[in-house]
């Protein structure tokens, strides 16, 4: 079944994507969560004109996003001191909110959603990214370290 995004689905496609999906996902979840509508002729038809005003705001916002990127790289390491045990396991966790906070303090400001982090739980090295266009993305180093004892 053909449908068009109204708005981003993780691992399917982005806003304004014409996706072919099975139907019994388009009917059960896509359509009544109101995520995506049915690619009928004339649905086609206003997202090409859709498209085609939009696209100067598009380049706009996406010249933003590589600047946030350029931003983001120039942050550099993050480096977080948290409470380890002796084994080198932390007592509680480093969030992509942590994460987020860290950058801003730094100049660059993400949203927290943008930022995709595994469950940190172990001292180390990380990687984060940042989705800030669907076009866009940038790696975060990340250095999770044991508060010095006092």
């Amino acid at each position: 079944m053909k449908i068009i995004l109204i708005e981003d689905v993780q691992n399917l496609g982005y806003k304004d994507d014409v996706v072919e999906v099975k139907n019994g996902y388009a009917r059960n979840f896509l359509l009544p969560q109101k995520k995506a509508v049915l690619a009928t002729d004339s649905a086609l038809k206003q997202l090409a004109e859709k498209q085609k005003q939009q696209a100067q705001k598009m380049a706009k916002i996406k010249a933003d996003a590589e600047a946030l990127a350029e931003a983001v790289k120039a942050a550099g390491l993050l480096e977080f001191a948290v409470k380890a045990s002796e084994e080198g396991k932390i007592y509680g966790s480093v969030s992509n909110a942590q994460v987020a906070e860290a950058l801003a303090a730094k100049g660059a400001n993400v949203e927290k959603k943008q930022i995709v982090l595994d469950n940190i739980k172990v001292l180390g090295e990380y990687v984060a990214v940042a989705k800030l266009h669907r076009d866009v993305t940038v790696e975060i180093p990340v250095k999770v370290v044991a508060e010095a004892a006092e």
